[in-house]
Formats: structure tokens, sequence, C-alpha cells
């Protein structure tokens, strides 16, 4: 940045001009601007994901430091054409550019979503400089927006280019797994928890009220106050559990939504069928609505938590089955 001197080249936060008024020398610039802002956003990639990641944040670091060469390298030529002046133009302020979500603002950062961003990011700056080439006149110019459209498109497969020295086979099978372990962690422990209360809570009070009115509509409203209030107890008493620092299970926010809403599922899941009018068809569905949940819990649990099928079967059936009984048997007294 040294000798540099940075001006806005707009006055206006609403200015905003199309691609193809632009001279050279403000492509050249916004070329310089985009360079800078993809290295900043590559070391941002690398510093969230050091932690859990290490190989691809190396990745990342590595992507900066090309992104930090293409910089040099724009602005060597710019200086060499224009001077010293360098506007202030950035993608916002031209029509064309995508709006993308600022993950790397945000933590934990999800691996995969990382890496595909991060392709995304490539390609838009590959059809960039590709179209910035058509546009310009100065054969100078032209030819090194052409380099570096090659060598924008070269690191559209982050894993598979920069990433083949790095993320080598057992380092991606390493942070694959831990991808897991986080995903479980943060998703998948957090839903199985609230469909588990959901589907098992809310029996007892909806097939008593069921059996003690024999009136499907009232039924119907039981399950769904149940469901509804046992989504929002669930919900505030996850997110209050930790608040992920440690345990990196993920923000509290996202785990309560995620329990809350399951175990609101859980519950209406049993609780839709009591909008048939006719009682027994009713609970006829019903019941078998509740079999289908119990087994698909066990399957989640044998599937993501490693715990064998018919030891989570028989864990998950016999509770909701006393949970089921005590319910009728409450309900018919």
């Amino acid at each position: 940045m040294c000798g540099e001197t940075i001006v806005p080249a707009y006055k206006g936060a609403l200015s905003v001009k199309r691609f193809a008024d632009l001279s050279e020398q403000e492509i050249l610039a916004l070329a310089i601007t985009n360079e800078e802002e993809d290295s900043r956003i590559y070391r941002s990639f690398a510093e969230g994901l050091r932690a859990q990641f290490p190989s691809s944040a190396k990745v990342f670091e590595e992507m900066a430091g090309e992104e930090v060469t293409h910089r040099t390298m724009l602005f060597d030529l710019y200086r060499e054409k224009f001077g010293d002046y360098l506007p202030l133009i950035r993608r916002q302020d031209v029509k064309g550019f995508i709006q993308k979500q600022a993950i790397w603002l945000m933590g934990p950062l999800n691996l995969e979503e990382v890496r595909k961003y991060a392709e995304g990011m490539e390609y838009e700056a590959s059809r960039f400089y590709r179209k910035a080439a058509e546009t310009t006149r100065d054969a100078t110019i032209r030819k090194l927006l052409d380099d570096l459209a090659e060598a924008e498109d070269e690191h559209e497969g982050i894993a598979q280019q920069l990433g083949e020295k790095i993320l080598t086979k057992s380092a991606r099978e390493k942070e694959d797994e831990t991808a897991r372990r986080m995903f479980l962690l943060q998703y998948v422990q957090p839903g199985l928890v609230g469909l588990m209360d959901g589907s098992v809570s809310t029996l007892a009070p909806l097939f008593a009220a069921a059996f003690a009115t024999h009136n499907t509509w009232e039924t119907f409203l039981v399950g769904m106050a149940a469901s509804v209030g046992a989504g929002i107890s669930m919900g505030f008493a996850e997110a209050a559990s930790d608040d992920g620092s440690l345990t990196g299970r993920g923000t509290p926010w996202v785990r309560g939504t995620v329990t809350g809403i399951m175990t609101t599922v859980g519950g209406v899941g049993h609780t839709l069928p009591y909008l048939i009018p006719d009682f027994w068809a009713a609970t006829a569905l019903a019941v078998i609505v509740v079999a289908i949940e119990l087994v698909a819990i066990s399957y989640i649990r044998y599937r993501y938590m490693d715990t064998p099928f018919l030891s989570a079967a028989f864990q998950i059936v016999v509770g909701g089955t006393l949970v089921f009984l005590a319910g009728i048997l409450i309900g018919s007294a």
C-alpha cells in the first residue's frame, strides 16, 4: 500500500456503474480491490478453520498469498500505465456482481460450505478477468487479465490443485471425520434429543385426552399444545445448556432452534391424525405414526450416534410404549 493514493471513485453511496462503462483504469482498479478483498477473505477462512481443520487452513493461506501476488502484478501494471492515483472501486460499485453472504464473519465455519464458497469466488474472478480482457484495447493489460483468468481457472478445484500437496488423503479423511463430529454435535444430537422428547413426552397427554374425551378435535388441540409447549421448553433448555465455546457444539441459538423445532415435529406427527373426525380411525393412524417415529429415532441413533440398532430400538420402543400405555390408562380411568 506504500506510495498508493486511494481516493473514492464515485460520490454518493448509491452510485453504481455498469461494467461496460468502466474505463481501463477503472477495470484495473476494480481488479486490484477484488484481489485484496479476496486475499483477506481467504485469510479469514484460514483463521476460522485453523483449530479444527489445520490442513485446509494451510490451503487457504496459500490461496491468500496467491491473491496478494495477483494484486501486486495488477498494481505494478496499473502504476506503469496510470500512475499512483488508485480510485477505490469495489464490487458493490459495479452492476453484475453477485452479493454473497459474509460467511467468513460467522463461526464456527462449515468446512464444505467454505470450500464451495471459495470455488465460487474463483469462478467469479475468472469470468471477471475474461470479460475485462474482452473490453480492453491495451495489449499489455489484456495479456495480464487473460493470464489471471487462467490462474483463477486453475484454482477452482481447490482440493485438487493447491490442496494436493497439503490436503492429502489422510489429512482430508481426518478433517472430514472432524466435520462429521461437529455436524453431529451441532445439529444431529440436538435434533435427535428434540425428536425423542417430542415423540415420547407428548404421548401420555395426547392419548390421555383421546381416551378421556373420545373427541378428536379436543385431542388434536391438546396434542398441539403439548407439542408446541414442549418445543419452546426444550429449545430454551438446550440454548441455555452451554455456549458451545468449550464443547464445540455450536452457537446456542442454532442448537436451541434445532431442538425446539424437532421437539415440536416429534409431537405434531402423531397429533395430526386426530384431524380425522372418526375417533377409532384417528387413533389407529396415530398409533401407526408413533410406531414409525420410534423406528425412525432408533435408526437415527444407529446411523449417526453409533448405537447398535437393536439396542437403540429396545430403549426407544420400550420407553415409548410405557408412556403410550400410561396415557391410555390415565385417560380411561
